[in-house]
């Protein structure tokens, strides 16, 4: 009888050079996917009211988003 938050961040690839490389990073609220940061949109998008609020949020903010894209390098 809680909430349960994660973050989940992946990095999926099926070359042997890692050219085609794809970090995807999931923020979950009760099990459910709110906000994702997917490398090849270069954007968060939000799934939920809350979560459409924070991706725009982010979204505006250059020095977050460029922190963000730069996680596929890392």
């Amino acid at each position: 009888n809680g909430y349960y938050y994660s973050r989940w961040a992946t990095c999926f690839h099926s070359s042997r050079d890692f050219s085609d490389m794809v970090f995807v990073d999931n923020y979950i609220f009760n099990k459910d996917v709110y906000i994702q940061f997917n490398s090849t949109v270069g954007e968060f998008v939000g799934y939920t009211a809350h979560g459409v609020h924070n991706a725009e949020l982010r979204n505006k903010d250059p020095n977050y988003l460029q922190q963000a894209r730069a996680q596929v390098e890392t």
